[in-house]
């Protein structure tokens, strides 16, 4: 599991207070996604909207989950996302991933959210999640991930 190591404040989407995130040890972990946001995901305070950024970490999710085979892989939880500090347009994105628990069907998927700021390429630790992901025969039933598709 990721290791926080010293303290910095950061705001959440709408400019609420969230908890002071730590800066995050990544080495434990692998960059899942690169991306970089554009206006067209902007809310009407001109940051990201969580909606899309929770829709980078399921992406994310989902590749950490197809490393334990080419399965259906389905989102069963989303658990404990915290917003640390907003995203703002122009900001590239990268999604760290780490599997944190392995069971006969499903996965728990860690998902760390950096930023690289587009004005100071400043990086900045904007939001974490906890996914399960199960995997699923052609009837929508778990299956053991063990198994061939």
């Amino acid at each position: 599991m990721a290791k926080k190591t010293s303290k910095r404040v950061g705001r959440a989407p709408g400019g609420g207070e969230a908890p002071p995130p730590a800066k995050w040890d990544l080495s434990s972990s692998v960059p899942s996604l690169r991306l970089i946001t554009m206006p067209r995901d902007t809310n009407n305070l001109g940051t990201i909207f969580g909606g899309v950024i929770l829709s980078y970490i399921d992406q994310a999710g989902y590749i950490e989950a197809r490393k334990h085979g080419p399965h259906r892989w389905v989102t069963v939880a989303l658990d404990k996302v915290i917003f640390h500090a907003p995203v703002h347009v122009g900001d590239i994105v990268n999604l760290h991933t780490q599997t944190i628990r392995v069971g006969t069907t499903s996965i728990t998927v860690k998902v760390f959210v950096q930023v690289e700021r587009f004005a100071t390429r400043e990086t900045v630790d904007v939001t974490e999640a906890q996914m399960t992901f199960v995997a699923v025969d052609e009837s929508g039933r778990p299956t053991p991930f063990t198994n061939v598709p």
